[in-house]
């Protein structure tokens, strides 16, 4: 019980983190549609580091730790400390003996992916997937999206267009800041 109360406090300390909630103020107000026309939101590697540390532990809540964004022209790269075997028992999911035993530990998870948006649609593409610094792809890399994001994420779309929602028009990702543009 006293580990349960000491995450709720560390998430309700990370929730209060200025940057965290000038982030969240940011979405806030692009969901609540009260943006002028073509207004412009940015948001610093700063500010998405600080949102992703809080939802991440809400989303995931057990087994990924030390997330971080860097950013790139048109990609973002995300990395963390993974222990998928925590995941999937975090999300009360079963898992046989043999795959417990090769997913079990955690390792470092490295994801980089390249966004290309405009007129209300995106597409995210995955570039590269590095798990212990070892390159995945084909049915590995398969797996670990179909029994860990997926669950996560259902709605999720990879490598394919998707409607951005809010009445976004585009957004632009470079190294110093991603911008939300309004239609």
């Amino acid at each position: 019980m006293r580990w349960v109360l000491l995450f709720c406090g560390a998430v309700t300390l990370a929730a209060q983190d200025p940057l965290y909630l000038s982030t969240q103020k940011k979405f806030d107000q692009i969901e609540a549609g009260t943006l002028k026309p073509h207004a412009v939101v940015q948001f610093t590697p700063a500010e998405l580091n600080a949102w992703a540390r809080v939802k991440v532990v809400q989303t995931v809540q057990q087994g990924i730790r030390d997330t971080a964004i860097q950013l790139g022209s048109g990609t973002a790269t995300g990395s963390a400390l993974v222990d998928f075997l925590k995941m999937r028992q975090a999300q009360g999911q079963e898992t046989p003996w043999l795959i417990s035993k090769l997913i079990e530990g955690e390792r470092p998870l490295k994801v980089e992916v390249r966004l290309t948006s405009s007129g209300g649609q995106a597409t995210v593409t995955v570039l590269r997937v590095e798990l212990s610094g070892a390159a995945l792809s084909g049915r590995t890399l398969d797996f670990l999206i179909s029994n860990f994001f997926k669950p996560l994420y259902p709605d999720a779309k990879i490598g394919e267009p998707f409607e951005l929602g809010y009445n976004i028009d585009r957004i632009e990702v470079e190294p110093a800041m991603v911008r939300v543009v309004m239609k």
